[in-house]
């Protein structure tokens, strides 16, 4: 609101006081807006080539996911391809480091029990990447001959993650987490590689992306069942510009986070991370992800989830999302009731640092003594606080927010499952947002879909301290060959680095 200059003041006193109120009132909005946006500021550059080579990247991807998903329905259509519309493999260059992985067959003819000569051998190479290098695995394989016989012995080619690919395991997994995890768009990465004399064209690494995703999919839905198969559970989302080509222009599409965590109450079950891409963000989106979940969820206040909410899912409101709120005020304005506010706050995660790592049973008992006294002295101290404030002043929206909170926050106080906060959920979605810096929005649905599921398995590794780097490629070197009836030995907390 404009400052009215002298001659426009009001002469009546009382005008003058409510005007008086009212731009001390837009003071305070202002403040809390600028201090707001400086903590949570994003620097923005219209970049249309960089969006260009993201858009055909992710095009790019979902063809060659699909092409993946009818080749493995139709195995014969892989074989009767157009050989005219297969790429050419260029020769791996000279300079990178050979190392020769050799398959040998048994030298007793298993015919006629007679020793057996060497007839020739098979070279397949093989390019790979082991953290911080290219590297070219020869895997060749000798041919022996039966000389009494005629009988030939000769060990069959390993399977690769990618049939008939160029890529080993390694190389894989180091495109899936630059990517997701380093939020290095393949074109970048094609950058870097091509200053190492690697030459890997992104239209080939987006081949490698797309099937990997098909071939991981199994990871993917069994984490997800894992996730959702706990007493309680953190979400949350974030938005995602999403190309829409139709339009000429983006569209904002949604990830979320569903985070299986039970380590503050010592719980047996390893944590996980499921992630979930929506092109909007309908209620009927976390309705339909939460299909035949039960127990707690942790979330913020968006109104999508009040259908969801039941006797199957009881709701756990989150006291960062209200302590945040008079953080800020406090931080902009230095008003006395917030900065108390927080310090009462604080209090409650004082008990909550002592109660971390202990059963659900002594949890309770610790918030029971501790706990429940302080939380029900700030409860009412708002209340009174609240008198004393202007009713459209933002520490007054502030409170009547966090009141509000408060009444879904009380199962955390009755079940030692339950934390204070939904900060889980929050930290899950940290590197997404991180990385929408890098690559700015996704290709399409199916890439957002397709990020959700890299992200599942790689944010996973990490809850698990998992090098993902690492599990992937012994996901990658197995996978091919593994029961997907046994899917579950390979999850990120059943792997065993080697020394």
């Amino acid at each position: 609101m404009p400052t009215k200059p002298p001659s426009d003041l009001p002469e009546d006193v009382g005008a003058l006081q409510g005007l008086v109120v009212h731009q001390a009132l837009e003071i305070e909005k202002l403040k809390h807006q600028l201090a707001v946006l400086r903590r949570h500021r994003f620097g923005s550059k219209s970049e249309g080539l960089d969006q260009l080579e993201l858009g055909i990247e992710d095009l790019e991807e979902t063809a060659a996911e699909a092409g993946a998903s009818a080749s493995s329905n139709d195995p014969a259509s892989s074989e009767s391809a157009d050989p005219k519309k297969k790429p050419k493999r260029k020769p791996l260059p000279e300079h990178l480091q050979r190392e020769d992985v050799v398959h040998e067959p048994e030298s007793i003819c298993s015919d006629c029990g007679k020793p057996m000569r060497h007839l020739g051998e098979d070279v397949r190479e093989v390019l790979d990447y082991i953290p911080g290098r290219f590297v070219v695995h020869r895997h060749v394989r000798p041919k022996l001959s039966c000389r009494d016989c005629g009988a030939i012995a000769q060990k069959p080619m390993p399977n690769l993650p990618i049939v008939r690919g160029m890529p080993g395991p390694g190389l894989l997994a180091h495109v899936l987490v630059s990517k997701y995890a380093d939020h290095l768009p393949l074109y970048r990465q094609s950058q870097i590689s091509g200053r190492e004399g690697v030459d890997l064209d992104r239209s080939t690494m987006a081949d490698w992306v797309g099937q990997c995703s098909r071939l991981l999919r199994p990871l993917v839905d069994t984490i997800g069942k894992h996730a959702l198969g706990g007493k309680a559970l953190f979400t949350d989302d974030t938005p995602v510009p999403v190309l829409d080509p139709g339009r000429g222009r983006t569209k904002t599409g949604r990830l979320w986070t569903y985070v299986r965590d039970e380590r503050p109450w010592a719980g047996p079950a390893p944590p996980a991370a499921f992630y979930r891409y929506s092109p909007d963000r309908k209620g009927e989106r976390p309705k339909d992800h939460l299909r035949g979940f039960e127990g707690f969820m942790h979330a913020d206040g968006y109104g999508g989830y009040d259908k969801i909410y039941g006797k199957k899912i009881i709701e756990v409101a989150c006291m960062a999302h209200a302590r945040r709120k008079l953080f800020d005020i406090a931080k902009s304005t230095g008003s006395p009731i917030a900065k108390e506010a927080i310090e009462r706050i604080a209090e409650l995660y004082a008990v909550e640092k002592e109660a971390r790592g202990k059963s659900p049973a002594t949890r309770v008992a610790i918030r029971k003594e501790k706990a429940e006294p302080v939380f029900d002295d700030l409860e009412a101290w708002l209340h009174q606080s609240i008198l004393q404030l202007p009713g459209k002043g933002e520490l007054a929206k502030a409170i009547r927010y966090t009141l509000g909170r408060m009444k879904r926050m009380r199962s955390y106080l009755e079940n030692g499952e339950c934390e204070l906060d939904n900060n889980t959920a929050e930290r899950s979605l940290r590197g997404i947002a991180v990385g929408r810096k890098n690559w700015t929005f996704a290709g399409s649905d199916a890439g957002g879909e397709r990020a959700a599921a890299i992200y599942t398995l790689i944010e996973t590794a990490k809850l698990n301290g998992v090098d993902p780097q690492a599990w992937l490629t012994d996901v990658l070197t197995r996978i091919a060959d593994h029961p997907v009836n046994r899917v579950d030995e390979l999850l990120p907390w059943c792997f065993k680095p080697e020394d």
